[in-house]
């Protein structure tokens, strides 16, 4: 009787396999394992996962391009230029063709389109390129947001914003899309309804990291040139202040949106800070040059690019503890968490991208 039903199981286990033991593990119980290195026509300053299939790669003024890949299959789907013709969109002073230089980019709410910030403008009447030691008074020329459409895989929008831009948000609502401008020492809040630039926030010293409550109610900015987060209600554009650390870099919200998570660039660190209570939780040493930050959709666990020790690291949010830490390249400088395949895109300033799975 006992071998019947021993066989009864073992021939409905064919019919219904079971389910891995890892189905209900969350990220921090994973490890990175290296699956793809791509290279190419590439110079990413930045990846990001549109959490639908896209994954892209903005390749600065040495590629002038973006560049989008498949989620699943890794592999390249378009090469996008970041040519435009201002004059096409209502710029008339200028004429004939301008190349960008693709810093950062956010994706739609909708997955319609792909904003992303170019460093400076090259053509006819820019004729000052901003760099990365600046202010207000240096007189660097504005530069501009684009827009990419993603059905045709071309710029069809662009938006004036300050000098010298870096990150861009776009507010889970679809209302407003953020820009930070390193130079100017400002945010650009852009109306997704009018098209148009409605506030300009101060900041002062280089402006960086942004993210946005899920409600889409606050926006929370770094001010990377000081010690601060500034807290922008999106309501009435009054702002608050929350004393990070030194040179807060980029930033992140856990899924619940109690806690912020910002890397201090100089020390080397992440910390984890509890909004309601408004003080620091703890932080915890990831390298050298703690750069970009992502967050993995169930909030267990960060991913850190230390730009001068060449290195990623996973950090599990519960403790704050690094729980790996893996050599890269040279210069790791971007991070993005793909949600629907659980992996993790890391950007090689020295012309790749390295893909890792959490298994």
């Amino acid at each position: 009787m006992m071998r019947k039903r021993l066989s009864f199981l073992f021939a409905l286990s064919l019919i219904v396999p079971s389910l891995p033991s890892s189905a209900s593990a969350t990220t921090d119980q994973s490890k990175l394992i290296l699956i793809k290195t791509i290279t190419g026509e590439i110079s990413p300053k930045s990846v990001q996962a549109s959490n639908n299939g896209l994954i892209s790669a903005h390749n600065m003024m040495y590629r002038h391009s973006v560049t989008i890949y498949d989620a699943e299959t890794m592999e390249l789907k378009s090469t996008i230029p970041d040519s435009v013709e201002l004059s096409k969109f209502g710029y008339k002073k200028y004429s004939g063709l301008y190349k960008g230089a693709p810093v950062e980019g956010a994706y739609s709410p909708d997955g319609q389109y792909l904003y992303f910030t170019n460093y400076a403008m090259y053509g006819k009447g820019f004729n000052k390129e901003g760099t990365d030691t600046c202010s207000p008074a240096s007189g660097f020329d504005n530069s501009y947001l684009s827009r990419i459409d993603l059905e045709r895989n071309e710029i069809d929008a662009v938006y004036p914003v300050g000098s010298v831009p870096k990150v861009v948000k776009v507010t889970p609502d679809n209302k407003y899309i953020l820009v930070s401008n390193w130079c100017s020492y400002t945010v650009t809040i852009i109306s997704v309804e009018t098209q148009k630039s409605v506030k300009s926030i101060k900041i002062g010293r280089y402006p960086r990291g942004i993210s946005i409550s899920s409600d889409s109610r606050f926006a929370y900015v770094a001010e990377m040139g000081g010690n601060r987060i500034h807290r922008i209600n999106l309501e009435d554009f009054s702002v608050e202040y929350i004393p990070i650390g030194s040179n807060p870099r980029a930033i992140e919200l856990s899924p619940d949106n109690s806690t912020l998570y910002a890397t201090l660039n100089i020390s080397g660190k992440v910390i984890a800070w509890d909004l309601a209570a408004n003080k620091a939780i703890k932080s915890v040493s990831t390298g050298k040059a703690a750069r970009s930050l992502a967050i993995s959709s169930d909030g267990s666990s960060l991913f850190v690019v230390n730009f001068r020790s060449g290195t990623l690291s996973k950090v599990r949010t519960s403790d704050m503890k690094v729980i790996q830490n893996v050599k890269v390249c040279s210069e790791p400088i971007g991070v993005t968490y793909d949600s629907a395949t659980s992996r993790t895109w890391v950007a090689c300033y020295g012309g790749s991208i390295k893909v890792f799975a959490n298994q």
